[in-house]
This record gives structure tokens, sequence and C-alpha cells, in this order.
């Protein structure tokens, strides 16, 4: 088995490479760019991407505005159901300027109602048409 030795000659110096050295400008980039004013510049793009942000902020808090009233039922009457009568005869004779489906449609919305069924004696809230 062979091996190496190194050793280094007394004598000889490596000469190290000179690194460049780092300048200093004053004023920072913009000195050094030769700009003259340090402000934001907008593109003609950016101006767009801008207005086009604004306009979907304010979108958004109209929209919101309008969805609070959008789905609000108010109540004007309430009724009671009579013996044999459905909802459909409710809404048709409480809500004369709407269609009988969108009647019954608006009633069970009312009233929380899951289904058409309704019992005699049942109070239903009306609202407006």
């Amino acid at each position: 088995m062979s091996a190496i030795a190194w050793e280094p000659t007394e004598g000889f110096v490596h000469p190290l490479p000179q690194r460049p050295r780092l300048v200093v400008v004053p004023g920072g980039v913009a000195a050094a760019a030769g700009a003259s004013d340090g402000g934001l510049r907008l593109t003609a793009r950016g101006r767009l991407v801008l207005l086009v942000l604004a306009a979907v902020v304010v979108a958004a808090v109209l929209g919101f505005r309008g969805i609070g009233g959008a789905g609000a039922v108010t109540a004007e009457h309430s009724v009671t159901v009579g013996p044999g009568q459905t909802l459909s005869e409710v809404a048709a004779a409480e809500l004369p300027g709407m269609s009988i489906s969108q009647g019954i449609l608006a009633i069970q919305l009312a009233n929380h109602l899951s289904t058409a069924q309704v019992a005699t004696g049942q109070h239903l809230v009306i609202p407006r048409g």
C-alpha cells in the first residue's frame, strides 16, 4: 500500500488574487441609475390594474349592502289554516299577485317549512306580496 504526503516547501508563498472592492455611491440606487425623482411611477398597465381593483372593491361593498334585504321576508299578517285547507289554497287566497308556486314558496320561507304540508289550526305568517 502506498501513500502520498504533501509538505509545503519553505520560502514559497502563494500569491492571493486581489478581489474587487465595493464602492458606496451616495444617494443609493436612484442616484446610481441617474433618476432625479425617487417617486413611484405607474405604467398604463399598473393604472388599469388599480382601476379594476377599485371597481371590484366598490362592487363588493355595494353587493354586500344589497344582500341584507334581498332574502328578507317581512310579515304583514298571519292566517290560521282551516279544516281541509291546503297550502296552495292559502297562497292563492292570500297572495293573489303571485303565481301559486311562488306564493307557496314565499309562505314556506316565511314560516320555515320544509314541506307543503299544513295542519288544521296551524298559524301561518303571510309575507308581503
